[in-house]
């Protein structure tokens, strides 16, 4: 297997890193989006950012592994959850898991899912209040996921409220987490503690909608649409007829709609953002290159609703280096910050589709 055998050139490596440098380097493997933006996180938040976004990524990997059935997936998450929360039985989670991951799952993943029990001695390293956001965030996430993958994903949620639930279990919980971490970390912070919350939750939601957006035509290839059919419907368009050859003027109608949902959801991010107080420099830049990554990619988006493949929407190099200089230049001033969202973003409303973002815990119905 391409993966174990990479893992096994890694392990003696990796063995040998400090825990920092252990975790940035499974970062660089799994995510290059988080391994370039939680290093501008002040240190000690950026190792427990970077162990949460692992933990993440080790409950996506088993979502994600086409080898396990929904029973076998439920079962993971949910021995996932214990692992996390008490620190115990890491290895035999591990060795359990690893041999049962297929060809199809990333080599970087194989690595991640061989080294689980160093992850989680990181996390019980942390004070309890950390511990206990890391835990709530995976026990969401893990208990969540599941119930999606029960259902036949090949023509789309029924609702929009169902993509919310999906959104908020996937992305909207680590916004809430992040919010945790940071209020811990700063009592300036926390003085704007349950609006960051509600908040971050639509951040969540907000790159979550983006990255749905932009992989429709990958998670076509796998049988799994996280689109809503009740948007369509509106516009005259079955999900079931979805192909990447889709060249119709109502499927592009409720693409833009989502668009601006996305949007908006976004705009929450910015003011998110804006609660920061702007000598946090470091969180505010962690916050604002997601966010700016995140509108150039529904910008590509909305001038190609026609695009067939993800690689047609995915934002330059050249484009990420223009996000962190101009949020490096104006990210202490929430007006600038206000006045450059508005204007990079102005053409992603849409002038047919009023939407106000709620609040995605509201909307779950399980």
């Amino acid at each position: 297997m391409r993966g174990t055998q990479l893992s096994l050139e890694n392990m003696l490596s990796l063995d040998a890193m400090a825990d920092d440098q252990f975790q940035m380097a499974l970062l660089e493997g799994v995510s290059r989006t988080f391994a370039l933006t939680i290093p501008q996180l002040p240190e000690n938040l950026c190792r427990a950012v970077a162990n949460a976004y692992l933990l993440c990524r080790i409950v996506d990997t088993v979502e994600d592994e086409v080898s396990l059935t929904p029973e076998q997936k439920k079962y993971f998450c949910l021995a996932f959850i214990n692992v996390v929360q008490t620190g115990s039985h890491s290895e035999a989670f591990a060795k359990e898991l690893g041999p049962l991951l297929s060809n199809n799952t990333l080599p970087a993943e194989h690595v991640l899912i061989h080294v689980i029990p160093r992850v989680i001695r990181i996390t019980h390293q942390f004070d309890k209040e950390q511990i206990a956001a890391l835990s709530a965030c995976v026990e969401t996430m893990a208990e969540g996921m599941p119930i999606f993958q029960a259902d036949n994903m090949h023509d789309g949620l029924p609702r929009l409220a169902d993509m919310d639930s999906y959104c908020y279990y996937v992305a909207g919980c680590v916004g809430e987490m992040l919010t945790r971490l940071f209020c811990h970390y700063s009592p300036q912070i926390a003085e704007h503690r349950e609006e960051m919350l509600k908040l971050g939750v639509s951040f969540g939601q907000g790159l979550q909608m983006t990255n749905i957006l932009k992989d429709i035509w990958d998670d076509a290839e796998r049988g799994v649409c996280w689109l809503p059919q009740d948007i369509f419907s509106e516009t005259g368009y079955d999900l079931k007829n979805l192909k990447p050859t889709t060249n119709d003027a109502n499927f592009k109608a409720g693409l833009a709609h989502l668009v601006s949902i996305a949007h908006g959801h976004l705009h929450n991010a910015l003011k998110y953002t804006q609660l920061i107080p702007s000598h946090e420099t470091g969180i505010r830049n962690f916050c604002l290159w997601a966010l700016g990554m995140a509108v150039l990619t529904l910008k590509k988006i909305k001038q190609n609703l026609g695009f067939t493949q993800s690689g047609e929407v995915k934002i330059s190099r050249s484009s990420v280096k223009s996000t962190i200089f101009a949020t490096r230049l104006m990210g202490r001033s929430n007006s600038l910050l206000g006045l450059l969202f508005n204007f990079v973003s102005q053409d992603l409303r849409d002038p047919g589709w009023a939407y106000s973002p709620q609040h995605p815990k509201a909307t779950l119905d399980i």
